[in-house]
């Protein structure tokens, strides 16, 4: 939406003039079920609005000082400003309230305005549950959609009190970041919030369904709460999320030396999320996939677990401590994912202490792959507007930044490392931040000078190559063993230049024991420059295998020698460690994807060895790498039969794999993404209407509309099969799944009013227009969606400039033609970049598009050359 942006200067100007003191907001959602007062539908509005008022106090430090505050309403009705009515035709414009001439010291603004309801899941998401009828409201206010709700200085180091104030129907609950008070005529009146961001204030409001408990500790007691829509209730699990909460609370006070900072924990799973969950400080959201309706393996649990830790560590490092402004976002959630899956991986108790090896699998591809393409940045990247910030939420932010926060704890030390965080909560709680005030606490504790580290680290982009010189001599004892280090040029496009950095990492020496690889001996050390040289291993029997950056201590791509390569290649499966396999895989998917590796031998690769991985996370990665590789990496002319080898692969496991279990379901579910033949979709179909039965795998709802949405891709299921299955499973969940198989179907018309729906229209919700794009993009089509290249390219620049972010983010990237690889595609796209006038933003979801093409060229290429 344009007028919405805020760029960095204007905010230090206001950060420099004003300090904010208490927000007093009143909202009257009591319409809210029949949809609130008529709205134009415009940006995502869900059709109605709803009055907000704001009184907001503040101080200025000069008299006679303009500045301004942020709005985006459909209509503002008062702005009064120390007692004096304004023009709200003559102040309000450009989503701001401009104020004139303020005094100095105390100010007091009160607006009155009629908000939008949204159905984007930005600012305030409405949502009626199918299943009830029943209107469900939560907001999302990051990075800044506050404003979508109230009057706001919408800039994380703008601290304030927030004290809400809510009207909604009967029987309604409503939660928020204060624990909940007792409702008098339907109205709640919370208690005033500690010193937090708008961004991570919240509420939640309709029929909700909750679970209650508490977390003890030291005398004292924090009530926690889960909460959930009616509707999915049977589904909740809340003893074990409970229980995944309470370790964290213990490990984290632990670890920060800092008791929980807020005055009671929800957590409410919420429909139609856009992210994975968000941070509001004592009142979590997160998408209510996350209650599971069907079974699901032991990955998802782990990673919904990661999630819940995820937040919470939040509640500390983002919420009590805050970063000053966007260029910090990497900090804060970099954070929270590292002491996350530190939490999984040391915690007493714990399920899951092999979650290194998920982070290794998971985020780290995710950060290898974005630090790849033409918009790589530096992890602290320069963020001059909102604009950048919000395509900023990406594998570098997240991924990239916690593999280095992992390496910087291999560097300065674990315990000295939290020594360094407890005092940064000490010193600066409820106020803001920038980097340089934790890598001083964490000198402090480490005696390490972090200077050059963190410049080489955090403001410099691209990946390191690690490889082992070996030599060996003819009774086979190492000679001469060094790290050589290369720093590859950055892709075409990127900002800055290559260098080689400092690497903590450990070499991992393997010997084959009764057909298992075993660890025989592990050397940690520093690695820096072009070459290490490591006399540790000099004088030694050269083992089976050698493996560099074994536990996964730093962050850079790793190449075996080849007397290693050989031995992994016949024995990946063969490690007893879980990790060395995933760093294993991940590197033979790296050469893959750099085209050093054909996609057929990936793929007899990946059959050699899936066999024996009892990781199930490490399993379903490799199905969705090995149907990405076939799909985009493999020589067009071979494609086919490299699918039918793996479809075929993917039915021998599922018959074979023990009934129940984990493994089972993955095949299942990777045999149904990819069935072909007519005897295979003749199973498929089996398996939906009970003719065919594989002993121990329930066919349950989630895996039916799976079986379904491939039959449907492939022609053999129609609008009756999709409207039965629908009937079946009336709910929300339903409803996007039947999108989905409908935007599937193999004919001209599907497509058509798939793409109508998405393209041409503005009405579908978030979470219905991302079912129908997924639905829509099918590899086995890429000849019926040929069509909709050009009409993409003629589309797009609008498409950016009328929808709400999320919304337009989602038709960019999915609608983009990835599946038609070739320089058509590539000189289409440098077309439309020279003569678009893409806003910076969009020219960076092109380019990364763009880039996804040139790799698959490639990859095809070696793959028609093997």
């Amino acid at each position: 939406m344009p007028g919405t942006n805020l760029t960095r200067d204007e905010a230090q100007e206001r950060a420099r003039l004003l300090t904010v003191d208490a927000y007093e907001i009143d909202l009257d959602l009591s319409g809210a079920q029949e949809g609130g007062a008529s709205g134009s539908g415009e940006d995502g509005n869900a059709g109605g609005t709803y009055r907000s008022v704001t009184t907001v106090r503040f101080d200025v430090a000069e008299a006679g000082a303009d500045s301004f505050i942020d709005l985006v309403a459909p209509a503002v009705h008062e702005v009064v400003l120390n007692g004096e009515a304004l023009d709200p035709g003559a102040v309000f414009k450009d989503s701001r309230i401009a104020l004139a001439g303020l005094r100095a010291g105390r100010n007091e603004l009160t607006v009155v305005a009629d908000c939008a309801y949204t159905n984007t899941g930005e600012g305030l998401h409405r949502f009626v549950d199918p299943v009830d009828q029943q209107t469900y409201l939560y907001t999302q206010f990051e990075v800044p959609d506050a404003r979508r709700v109230f009057a706001s200085f919408e800039q994380p180091d703008l601290k304030a009190t927030f004290q809400f104030t809510v009207k909604a129907p009967e029987g309604w609950t409503v939660i928020s970041n204060s624990p909940t008070p007792e409702p008098a005529d339907n109205i709640w009146r919370f208690e005033p919030t500690p010193r937090i961001s708008t961004y991570i204030t919240a509420l939640i409001v309709g029929p909700y369904h909750s679970v209650h408990s508490t977390y003890e500790k030291d005398g004292r007691t924090v009530p926690l709460g889960i909460y959930c829509r009616p509707s999915l209730a049977e589904h909740l699990d809340a003893d074990e999320i409970f229980a995944v909460t309470r370790q964290g609370f213990e490990w984290f006070q632990e670890k920060f030396d800092y008791a929980y900072p807020f005055a009671k924990y929800d957590q409410l799973f919420v429909p139609e999320f856009n992210a994975g969950a968000m941070e509001n400080a004592g009142a979590v959201t997160i998408r209510d996939q996350y209650v599971f309706r069907s079974k699901v393996t032991d990955a998802a649990y782990e990673v919904r677990a990661e999630t819940i830790l995820h937040e919470l560590a939040h509640m500390w490092f983002g919420d009590l401590v805050t970063m000053e402004w966007w260029n910090d976002l990497w900090l804060n959630e970099s954070f929270a994912t590292y002491t996350s899956i530190a939490c999984q991986a040391y915690a007493p108790g714990s399920k899951w202490p092999h979650s290194w090896t998920t982070f290794a699998n998971s985020m780290k591809t995710w950060a290898y792959r974005q630090d790849q393409l033409p918009s790589t940045h530096p992890i602290m990247a320069e963020i001059n507007d909102l604009d950048d910030v919000l395509v900023n939420f990406d594998g570098i932010t997240y991924a990239k930044g916690a593999s280095v926060l992992k390496q910087l704890v291999a560097y300065v030390g674990m315990d000295e490392f939290f020594q360094g965080v407890q005092a940064y909560f000490k010193a600066h709680a409820y106020k803001n931040t920038r980097l340089s005030d934790l890598l001083g606490a964490l000198e402090e504790t480490s005696g390490r000078d972090l200077k050059t580290w963190s410049k080489k680290w955090l403001e410099t982009a691209g990946i390191n190559i690690l490889r082992p010189e070996i030599e060996v001599d003819g009774a086979g004892v190492i000679t001469s063993f060094a790290v050589k280090q290369e720093a590859p040029a950055l892709p075409a496009g990127a900002k800055g230049e290559p260098v080689l950095r400092p690497h903590r990492i450990a070499i991992g020496a393997y010997e084959l024991q009764d057909g298992k690889l075993v660890r025989t001996e592990r050397i940690e050390l520093d690695v820096d420059g072009a070459l290490t040289a490591v006399p540790q291993l000099v004088g030694k029997q050269r083992p089976a295998v050698l493996l560099l950056n074994d536990d996964d201590l730093s962050y850079a791509k790793v190449r075996m020698d080849e007397e290693s390569l050989k031995v992994v290649t016949e024995h990946l499966g063969d490690f007893t460690e879980s990790l060395p396999r995933a760093l294993s895989w991940a590197s033979a998917w790296d050469m893959t994807r750099d085209a050093e590796l054909p996609a057929r031998d990936y793929l007899s690769l990946v059959l050699s060895g899936i066999g024996k991985e009892s990781d199930i996370g490490v399993v379903q990665s490799l199905h969705r790498q090995v149907k990405l590789a076939l799909d985009l990496y493999a020589a067009p002319d071979w494609r086919e039969t490299g699918l039918a080898t793996w479809t075929a692969a993917a039915l021998e496991q599922l018959r074979a794999a023990e009934p129940g279990s984990d493994h089972q379901l993955a095949w299942a579910r990777a045999f149904g993404a990819s069935a072909r033949t007519d005897a295979q979709l003749d199973l498929l179909q089996g398996l939906l209407d009970g003719t065919e039965e594989i002993p121990g795998l329930a066919v349950d709802t989630e895996l039916r509309w799976g079986l379904l949405q491939r039959l449907a891709a492939a022609g053999r299921a129609d609008e009756k099969a999709i409207a039965a299955e629908l009937e079946r499973d009336k709910t929300s969940a339903g409803e996007r799944h039947a999108a989905t198989a409908r935007a599937a179907r193999p004919t001209a018309e599907a497509k058509a009013e798939a793409w109508a729906s998405v393209v041409e229209s503005d009405k579908l919700p978030n979470s219905l227009q991302e079912a129908v794009i997924g639905g829509f993009v099918q590899p086995d089509q890429r000849e019926l969606l040929a069509p909709y290249t050009a009409k993409y390219f003629a589309a797009v620049k609008d498409i950016w400039n009328s929808r709400s972010h999320e919304m337009a983010q989602q038709i960019v990237v999915g609608h983009y033609p990835a599946l038609q690889v070739s320089q058509e595609t590539l000189d289409a796209t440098d077309a439309w970049l020279a003569s678009a006038e893409p806003t910076p933003a969009l020219r960076r979801l092109m380019t990364e598009s763009r880039a996804g093409i040139e790799r698959a060229l490639k990859a095809q290429q070696a793959d028609a050359a093997a």
